[in-house]
């Protein structure tokens, strides 16, 4: 599943292929991708609309419309968006397909189906359940230290899970909470409520340094949506330090990288360099 960086990497992406078009119709060939409303409803209120703005919050991809209705999309798994000049052929699994009035079509296609969108008006955006729930974005200020450190004091849960938990800290996903660990040098496996403030300190720290890493590598690439590889920047394994490395040497001391299993994740990290 894409992380935040990957889909800061879709987000940039969509602003450079689509912002400011169009949209002058939509197929939609699989309705259950939709959230909240119906496949006629979904096509009536984007025929016409001008896309004005793309952001992200979350790992969530906010398509702002002219209307002041916004496209609220969820990649999940294997979604991914492609553009498409009139005359090529669509890309396998079509299931949203926006018409533009640049004769380009810009394709959501999804191999696994688990993507969604939802189409909202601005103003209730804000207040939906799921957005409401989420931690705040990890390069504000209001991910302050006073806010980690807070949250940290008040789980008993593992590290690891704690990072991964959206409504506490944001943005980390299996590959990434790994490595700002592996940065920090601190354990997967150490209870958040037990670490003290100045490790809490680097960990913080490496939070946001890894998540900066990784779009900035995407950012010197720049996805291009009309290649065929569609959505997630995917060569983030150059940097990977722990991530899937499983009996390799550790880049810092050479002992071999341990795996473990939490909450059903995998977790990658050096057992002599990550104390507890």
């Amino acid at each position: 599943m894409p992380e935040l960086p990957e889909v800061e990497h879709v987000v940039r992406g969509l602003r450079r292929a689509v912002l400011g078009q169009r949209i002058l119709a939509v197929d939609v060939n699989l309705p259950r991708l939709l959230a909240g409303v119906s496949s006629a409803t979904f096509k009536r209120k984007l025929r016409g609309a001008r896309i004005d703005a793309i952001n992200r919050r979350g790992k969530y991809i906010l398509v702002e419309l002219d209307s002041l209705d916004v496209l609220l999309v969820h990649l999940r798994m294997t979604g991914k968006f492609l553009c498409v000049g009139s005359e090529q052929a669509l890309p396998p699994y079509p299931h949203i397909v926006f018409y533009l009035d640049d004769e380009r079509r810009l394709v959501f296609a999804d191999m696994r189906q688990f993507g969604r969108m939802r189409l909202l008006a601005m103003k209730k955006f804000p207040s939906l359940p799921q957005i409401e729930a989420l931690a705040p974005e990890p390069f504000t200020d209001e991910f302050s230290f006073d806010y980690f450190w807070q949250t940290l004091s008040k789980s008993r849960r593992s590290l690891k899970q704690l990072l991964l938990d959206q409504t506490r800290i944001l943005g980390l996903g299996n590959i990434y909470a790994s490595e700002a660990l592996f940065l920090a040098r601190i354990s997967p496996l150490k209870a958040a409520d037990r670490l003290s403030k100045a490790r809490a300190i680097k960990l913080h720290q490496a939070i946001r340094d890894i998540l900066q890493e990784a779009i900035d590598a995407g950012s010197t690439l720049r996805i291009d949506l009309t290649d065929g590889a569609g959505s997630y920047f995917g060569t983030t394994e150059r940097f990977w330090r722990v991530y899937e490395r499983a009996g390799e040497p550790c880049v810092n001391c050479g002992t071999k990288i341990k795996r473990v299993v939490q909450g059903g994740r995998s977790t990658y990290y050096c057992p002599r360099c990550q104390r507890r």
